[in-house]
């Protein structure tokens, strides 16, 4: 039997204000940071973890908060839309909480789903939408009671500069089943509850820039390191260049670019966030792997600070 993944496991970004970021995913989204590491191959700018209570695969987005960053634009070899999925009848909840915290929302639809559509601080596109499926959230901040908090992704749009391509690596080499066609997308499904919904436009899009508001990859899940290793034989087996497997200290990675030129990695569930924190205070210090730990003096001093605090109206 092929292969397939549960869908996706993390999507990761690029912002500028670390305190702004901060800011709308857990202060406006009601997100937990999870944890607050630093980018391991630029320990200069911090590595941000948003997820549920437990920073599960499947609820996780992450950011890399570059002071200096450019704005990128978004478009082709990108993740174009990032989507969360929310609990059944709350999209009224949402739109009033967002309007009243300044946040500019619009709404759509696709494949006879209503989608309430916004941009975060740095212009990254967003989009909310009820879901059945998937368990709901145990995380509540800020007024967003636990039975309307976002439970995790719904999915992604992902944007191609080469559709088709984009599309046959869905199925062929993540063993994504294609449901259906909508609108201008073709929609894929992963075996998950969670992050398991994949819209991708038919047509080739334009090429996008990296930077600020912009997803610099989108993950995928693999069961275990076992499981990992025979995904990386996968990939190579259908013509891509995977990197050797990485320690990410929260998971295993592997990273190869699609054919439409969108980074993908896969990722292991194992061993998650608590691997060096207590469950109960994920997020709360800033966490160094060890060898960087010698060097803590020096990181923390080039880090701008950050906190978890309310957001009221008027302050954005």
């Amino acid at each position: 039997m092929a292969m397939q993944t549960a869908g996706i496991h993390h999507i990761t970004a690029f912002a500028r204000n670390p305190q702004e970021n901060v800011d709308f995913y857990a202060g406006i989204l009601g997100l937990r940071l999870v944890k607050q590491t630093i980018n391991f191959d630029a320990p200069e700018i911090y590595h941000l973890y948003f997820g549920n209570e437990a920073g599960s695969p499947g609820t996780i987005i992450t950011f890399f908060p570059w002071p200096d960053s450019r704005r990128g634009r978004v478009g082709g070899g990108q993740v174009g839309i990032t989507t969360y999925a929310v609990p059944p009848g709350t999209l009224g909840f949402w739109e009033e909480r967002l309007q009243s915290l300044g946040i500019s929302v619009m709404k759509s639809s696709r494949f006879s789903e209503l989608y309430l559509q916004l941009a975060d601080n740095e212009g990254l596109r967003l989009e909310l939408v009820e879901r059945e499926e998937g368990a709901g959230s145990t995380w509540s901040f800020d007024g967003i009671p636990a039975d309307k908090a976002i439970k995790g992704f719904g999915g992604a749009v992902l944007f191609s500069a080469h559709s088709e391509r984009t599309r046959q690596a869905l199925e062929d080499v993540l063993g994504l089943v294609k449901v259906g066609e909508d609108a201008g997308y073709a929609r894929f499904r992963a075996a998950g509850e969670l992050g398991n919904l994949i819209d991708v436009p038919l047509s080739d899009m334009e090429w996008g820039a990296g930077g600020a508001g912009t997803v610099h990859h989108i993950a995928w899940r693999a069961q275990d390191f076992e499981q990992h290793e025979a995904w990386r034989n996968e990939v190579a087996q259908n013509g891509y260049e995977p990197t050797p497997i990485i320690d990410r200290q929260y998971f295993n990675a592997i990273y190869f670019r699609e054919g439409g030129g969108i980074l993908f990695e896969i990722a292991t569930d194992p061993p998650g966030f608590a691997n060096d924190e207590k469950a109960d205070s994920l997020g709360a210090k800033l966490m160094l792997p060890e060898w960087f730990e010698p060097h803590r003096e020096r990181i923390e001093a080039n880090l701008l600070p950050i906190r978890v605090r309310e957001i009221k109206e008027g302050e954005r």
